[in-house]
């Protein structure tokens, strides 16, 4: 099991906490319901079956997806966050690609219904997640991978005050061809009070009218 997992994570209204079974119906209402929104930034096997948005994220499908992130958890190479605001699943925010030694580091990737965008959500729940994962984790970097076109994202990791650090060409298979993505970063030596910390203050430092969450 991941050293800190599982885990509740929260700061004023958004909390993060791990997905579970009674999630199922929820999250297939949000997936399906914002099919517009997500489908673009979605990624996909390029060898994997067609099938249509809505029966891949039935609560079947998630139930499936569950069993898998646990088993991921288990062998310490990710976690799964549920986003929650007022008591209901409004997005996630998922670890993959964790690996120690002398890397000591993981990918992670978010999204979130639309009906809650630009209200600091994401910025919030990601920040929460980053400084569980480069604090009691003991991971000392996190990177976050995001398409050029995906403004949304780019809002994110702006809001945060991620490092870019280039562009990989044909980088992830994503709504039906290998699409380019900007990597982003941030390592423990740049947030020594935390990102959250950091996010909060930089908030704080943006004349009102500048906020756009």
């Amino acid at each position: 099991m991941t050293p800190g997992w599982p885990v509740v994570l929260s700061h004023g209204g958004v909390v993060v906490r791990p997905l579970r079974l009674r999630d199922a119906r929820r999250w297939s209402e949000v997936r399906t319901r914002n099919r517009r929104w997500l489908q673009p930034w979605e990624g996909a096997s390029p060898s994997a079956q067609p099938a249509t948005w809505e029966s891949r994220h039935s609560p079947a499908v998630f139930t499936a997806l569950l069993s898998q992130q646990r088993r991921e958890a288990r062998a310490g190479r990710g976690m799964a966050f549920a986003i929650e605001v007022e008591e209901r699943l409004v997005g996630q925010v998922t670890v993959s690609g964790l690996v120690r030694g002398a890397f000591e580091s993981a990918t992670l990737g978010y999204w979130v219904d639309r009906d809650v965008a630009g209200r600091g959500v994401v910025p919030t729940a990601v920040a929460l997640v980053v400084d569980h994962l480069l604090g009691p984790v003991g991971l000392h970097r996190v990177q976050v991978d995001v398409r050029p076109d995906n403004a949304p994202s780019l809002r994110v990791v702006e809001k945060l005050g991620l490092r870019p650090e280039g562009r990989h060409e044909r980088y992830l298979f994503i709504d039906g061809a290998w699409r380019d993505h900007l990597t982003f970063a941030v390592v423990a030596e740049d947030v020594p009070q935390g990102l959250l910390h950091r996010y909060l203050r930089s908030r704080e430092d943006t004349p009102p009218h500048l906020h756009q969450e």
